[in-house]
């Protein structure tokens, strides 16, 4: 069983930055592609950012439109853990944050593609 735990939500003002967590244990983690999601209320949960396994395909990574150029992902498989770093953020970036892992080596933007999730942080920007 995989467990994912995600850290580093909180309050930050317009053009602020944050930056998330997620440690994982349990199945093989640097085997596994990981992404992050966010989901703001009343709206689905959508995709922002993955990375392949480590060493796959150049350690490639892929963002959303609306987060490129301002996050970036990455990960320590020292560490069993991936991060989101977020620069430049916005009131349209609050949402709770969810950290997911799938059992494929390849990234994925859709939700069913992941075969674990964290609980979320929520992230919150104020204008």
């Amino acid at each position: 069983q995989v467990q994912l735990v995600e850290s580093g939500g909180g309050l930050v003002q317009a053009g602020g930055s944050l930056r998330l967590s997620c440690t994982t244990s349990g199945r093989t983690f640097s085997s596994s592609a990981m992404g992050w999601f966010r989901q703001a209320p009343g709206k689905e949960r959508e995709f922002v950012a993955a990375v392949t396994a480590m060493g796959w395909a150049g350690d490639t990574t892929y963002y959303a439109d609306s987060v490129k150029d301002r996050f970036t992902i990455s990960r320590d498989n020292a560490k069993n853990a991936v991060y989101l770093q977020m620069h430049s953020l916005k009131p349209e970036d609050t949402a709770i944050y969810y950290c997911a892992a799938r059992y494929s080596k390849n990234i994925a933007t859709r939700r069913d593609d992941y075969n674990y999730w964290g609980q979320g942080t929520q992230v919150t920007v104020s204008s």
